[in-house]
């Protein structure tokens, strides 16, 4: 192992770090947000839902069990930096093939460690999610500062194009054996995806639960949509403001119009909420982490993995559209419904991958809406 490089972590306020580098070696610029997670950073790190972010993690020590090709969210690492206490250079795990260190760099993705991850996430609690860059190459605070400042806010970034897939396939493959606790579905049901930075285990559950699913970009039209002769519409979940992203609202908007069951997650769920009709608006600094408990009264509380900075405001819904979950942190609205249509969403991620199964429930719940559509 060769010696750690000295690298540089500046916010937009002009609060400086310094550590050591790991991963590639340059510069890069992003959203400094928080992951309060124990488990699961390669999936975080892999999420498409992170683009366009530099991920601090809370939890002390990053890179133990390595990395693993079963473990991608998607083909390659999202964030555009990592931030973290210690990092482990040397993995031990069954399942590993490389260390995180060695993957970070084979995919370019810089990193600094020897931070105080904790004093950082209280600040950025304090502060809100800010711009931010990691240097190995430009030590002097001043000028690193003066390229975040040159940064586009997350605040109208549309961010969905970058992550998006560029043509239509085809998905089956079900989730990994240690899943499976549900009954297999002998039923099937015709699903297409409109993929806004969709991630593999969504797809995996949506297989598990008796789903053939089509992935289609996210400018794909309503009619090219509908063409496919779906049972149902899944939304998925996305980086960057929702409400940029004008063609998905404006496709939802005609799809709505269908009254095919449709299911939203994260951004999707968003997405769902600006085309009947709601607002949304930037949390202060999101919600990112594995135990964030769902739910409303008079109903079981869901603890659930969460991955987002935008929330639907409450007041904006239409009266035929009622909260389903809050985040029983803070009381944003975590999931929704059309009263007398089949389409709901949630905030959360009932796929995990990394975190709790508290919500698979409602791939079921999806399947149950397009069952009852068919008949």
């Amino acid at each position: 192992m060769s010696v750690a490089k000295p690298a540089l972590l500046v916010l937009a306020d002009g609060t400086t770090y310094r550590g050591w580098s790991f991963g590639a070696a340059g510069t890069t610029l992003g959203e400094v947000v928080f992951n309060t997670g124990m488990t699961g950073y390669q999936e975080v790190l892999t999420d498409p839902s992170y683009h366009g972010q530099i991920v601090t993690f809370t939890y002390p020590e990053l890179g133990n069990t390595g990395v693993n090709s079963a473990d991608e969210e998607s083909d390659r690492p999202q964030i555009q930096g990592v931030i973290a206490r210690n990092i482990c250079h040397r993995p031990s795990n069954w399942r590993s093939t490389q260390s995180l260190p060695a993957y970070l760099e084979q995919h370019g993705i810089p990193g600094i460690y020897g931070i105080d991850t904790r004093a950082l996430t209280r600040k950025l609690r304090s502060i809100g999610a800010i711009n931010g860059a990691i240097s190995n190459e430009i030590l002097d605070p001043a000028e690193l500062l003066a390229k975040v400042r040159n940064a586009p806010d997350m605040n109208g970034l549309n961010l969905v194009k970058a992550v998006s897939t560029k043509k239509s396939y085809d998905w089956s493959t079900p989730s990994a054996e240690m899943w499976e606790f549900q009954t297999p579905s002998t039923e099937t049901f015709k699903v297409v995806a409109i993929d806004f930075g969709i991630k593999r285990n969504i797809l995996h559950r949506l297989a598990s639960h008796g789903c053939q699913v089509k992935v289609v970009p996210a400018n794909t039209s309503a009619a090219e949509i509908l063409s496919y002769q779906p049972d149902g519409i899944f939304l998925s979940n996305g980086p960057g403001d929702p409400a940029a992203v004008i063609e998905g609202i404006a496709t939802t908007k005609e799809l709505l119009n269908a009254q095919k069951p449709i299911f939203g997650i994260c951004m999707g769920h968003q997405i769902l909420g600006l085309a009947l009709g709601a607002e949304t608006f930037k949390l202060k600094f999101g919600h990112r982490g594995l135990n964030q408990p769902a739910g409303l009264a008079q109903q079981p509380v869901e603890i659930t993995s969460q991955n987002h900075g935008f929330a639907i405001t409450p007041e904006s819904l239409q009266a035929d559209v009622e909260v389903t979950h809050l985040n029983l942190n803070d009381r944003t609205v975590a999931g929704l419904r059309h009263t007398k249509l089949p389409f709901f969403s949630v905030q959360y991620h009932p796929e995990a991958s990394p975190g709790p199964h508290d919500a698979d429930y409602l791939f079921g719940r999806f399947v149950d809406e397009m069952r009852q559509a068919k008949k």
